[in-house]
């Protein structure tokens, strides 16, 4: 017998961490419903929701997902009102859901565009747009030989995936060679990893990578809203690589409220819009990766969705900006006006991932000395004792162990700064 509920529209979040369910859930009550992969609901540290709130079902299985979907709004007598997603292996399945129930959120066709590593940068070069020259490649001797025609040092890459997962710089023929066999390895492995899978159902058989030339310059992250022809900023920030992990490893993020030397604001908004338009995304919140190099900006890669790392706890903090609970305002067709980033002086403040040093099972994370440092603002820690760090290239999830969101000497060097405070957290292992 059905439960004799109230109708009420509320907002799907497809596929996210408990972490961020647990946030939603904090500071939007009974706003939305989330569709979550059991495997992370067993892993959790954050308690689950109750049956009303949450469905637990196997993501890669979509008629399975859709199913589950229809029998919870029945049972429980929901609406949808919009939704939401916040990783890029879900992107997809939120697109076939928002089409099936007439929720606005970018079509399929424009999130396989964003996931495809090597087809956004050929729409974006057909809109003048720069980014780097790039090609897929289906074996350690294509690798070589791009490496060879570009004259310079390459990049490999899985062809979807985020953030510095198995990404790989090559100087040599020798090094493409054994990264490439790296990759294609470890996409082999991860099968079942949804991240790693192919965006479109025409894509070559094979290791999906991607060889693309390096671009030597200051690495940048934006968030902006587009909404037909509007373009919002919502934030910038300086990437801050880390100096003994390896090759893309993002240590911190320096939240900016001026644009990079040699942009300008007109050209900077009209390229998020070209970016995003090229590549059908006509309505969302979206996460730019871009470079600097020489004044020019240089696009790496978009995805319909907001950044995450530390960058939600950064905004928070430092500007009172809940990039969370702004999603679920814009899937339910709120309108959005953030604040400028650029009008007002939020520079000086920074997001720093705490990152294991070594693998092994984790015995204890001591903060005091952070505590003790009036620059910190915040720690929030993700992994418990007993928690199995495993390193890259073998896992790039379980090395993260929470965040920190901390002040920035006035006139010091932000890398210095990250450098110093992270020397102060004492992560123990067994044994040890």
């Amino acid at each position: 017998m059905r439960p004799s509920v109230k109708t009420q529209k509320t907002i799907l979040v497809v596929g996210t961490t408990p972490d961020y369910i647990e946030w939603i859930r904090r500071v939007a009550p009974g706003r939305a419903l989330f569709l979550t992969d059991p495997q992370l609901r067993r892993l959790a540290k954050e308690p689950g929701p109750g049956p009303e709130e949450e469905i637990l079902c196997d993501l890669v299985d979509y008629p399975q997902a859709v199913s589950c979907l229809a029998e919870h709004l029945e049972r429980w007598g929901t609406e949808l009102g919009g939704i939401a997603c916040f990783d890029c292996e879900s992107m997809d399945l939120a697109a076939e859901l928002a089409a099936r129930y007439g929720l606005r959120y970018p079509s399929s066709e424009a999130v396989g565009l964003c996931r495809d590593k090597y087809l956004s940068k050929v729409k974006w070069r057909e809109r003048g747009l720069h980014c780097p020259r790039a090609e897929r490649v289906h074996s350690p001797d294509e690798a070589a030989r791009f490496l060879a025609e570009l004259g310079a040092p390459a990049v490999l890459k899985p062809l979807t995936g985020s953030g510095s997962e198995h990404v790989w710089l090559c100087r040599s023929a020798e090094e493409c060679r054994t990264h490439y066999r790296s990759i294609a390895a470890a996409l082999e492995s991860g099968r079942s990893n949804r991240l790693f899978r192919s965006p479109s159902p025409a894509a070559p058989a094979g290791p999906l990578v991607l060889a693309e030339e390096f671009i030597d310059g200051q690495e940048y992250s934006c968030d902006f809203i587009v909404d037909g022809s509007r373009i919002e900023p919502i934030r910038l920030t300086e990437k801050i690589r880390s100096r003994n992990r390896p090759f893309g490893t993002i240590h911190g993020y320096l939240l900016r409220h001026d644009l990079p030397p040699g942009i300008e604001s007109g050209g900077f908004r009209e390229t998020l819009r070209e970016c995003a338009s090229s590549l059908g995304v006509e309505r969302a919140i979206c996460m730019l990766d871009f470079m600097v190099r020489e004044g020019e900006m240089v696009l790496l890669e978009m995805a319909p969705r907001p950044g995450g790392d530390c960058l939600p706890p950064l905004l928070r903090r430092a500007r009172g900006l809940d990039i969370l609970k702004l999603s679920l305002d814009f899937a339910g067709q709120g309108e959005i006006v953030p604040a400028d980033p650029f009008d007002s002086d939020f520079s000086g403040y920074m997001g720093i991932r705490i990152i294991a040093r070594q693998g092994g099972t984790l015995a204890a994370i001591d903060t005091d000395g952070l505590q003790a440092d009036p620059r910190v603002l915040e720690i929030g820690l993700s992994k418990k004792p007993g928690h199995r760090i495993t390193l890259p290239p073998e896992d790039y999830d379980s090395w993260i162990l929470g965040h920190i969101v901390a002040r920035v000497d006035p006139g010091g060097d932000p890398a210095e700064s990250l450098v110093e405070l992270d020397g102060k957290i004492c992560i123990r292992m067994d044994g040890h």
